[in-house]
């Protein structure tokens, strides 16, 4: 068999994850009506995750501005990760990400609580890492 090649470099697909795990870190909005003070607050509503999360946002558009290719690997790694199929199955993996393919494939990841996981699952089982680009990011 012939090692699968991916379009998305590996990098941006570590980037991805290690803002994803910052977006699924936040905790549920608990008062989206509050009128307290942040800063008394001790600025806990940054831990939560808003309509409007700089980080959500972020990503959305980083995955949008992603070409379609890199977009189908994407999801394909994601369902690769998730163990939707094995490395002997990318193929099929990425054929049925390229016929699901839209314009939501941000919000289709996003809406993923593991996206991170599977991300770099998938790329785990391709033979990459993520090591060097989460050092550059603590």
């Amino acid at each position: 068999m012939v090692e699968p090649v991916l379009t998305i470099p590996a990098d941006k697909v570590c980037y991805i994850a290690i803002k994803a795990r910052e977006f699924d870190a936040k905790d549920v909005e608990t008062d989206p009506d509050s009128g307290s003070n942040p800063s008394d607050d001790s600025m806990v509503e940054v831990l939560e995750a808003h309509a409007d999360d700089p980080t959500y946002q972020e990503l959305q558009e980083f995955i949008d501005g992603l070409t379609e290719d890199e977009q189908i690997d994407l999801v394909a790694l994601t369902w690769l990760g998730r163990g939707d199929g094995d490395v002997d199955d990318w193929d099929d993996l990425c054929r049925e990400a390229r016929r699901a393919h839209n314009d939501h494939t941000a919000a289709y990841l996003l809406a993923k609580p593991m996206l991170a996981d599977h991300l770099i699952d998938g790329l785990t089982a391709l033979g990459y890492s993520c090591d060097a680009v989460e050092k550059e990011h603590l």
